[in-house]
């Protein structure tokens, strides 16, 4: 199963990262197309915030447990970053409700 974490600001619901980690299982290797759509999803959220915005942040992957580590780190948080990032909680949200058997998601505070 795939579990992602969405990190919020506490007090508010302004999102300032996101984890994911593991391996879906929906299919073998190669196959697993839970796992290709929440692949896309985060490199292209990725892609998008690198390209499109010029927001500090840091990624981290960890091969080893299919993770990846999305972090803001500055304080300031432009619009075109939160839609961004709500874009991909929304595509998370969709894989989600058809294969809950694969994909976790859940909100933490910091």
């Amino acid at each position: 199963m795939t579990h992602a974490v969405i990190f919020e600001k506490s007090g508010s619901h302004e999102i300032v990262g996101f984890q994911t980690e593991g391996h879906a299982g929906y299919a073998d290797a190669g196959s697993d197309i839970v796992c290709a759509a929440i692949s896309v999803l985060v490199i292209n959220t990725i892609n998008s915030v690198e390209q499109f915005t010029d927001s500090d942040c840091t990624v981290t992957q960890d091969e080893e447990n299919a993770g990846i580590y999305f972090r803001v780190n500055s304080s300031k948080n432009p619009k075109e970053l939160q839609v961004l990032l709500q874009s991909l909680v929304l595509g998370l949200s969709g894989v989600a409700e058809g294969n809950a058997d694969y994909l976790s998601i859940t909100f933490k505070e910091v």
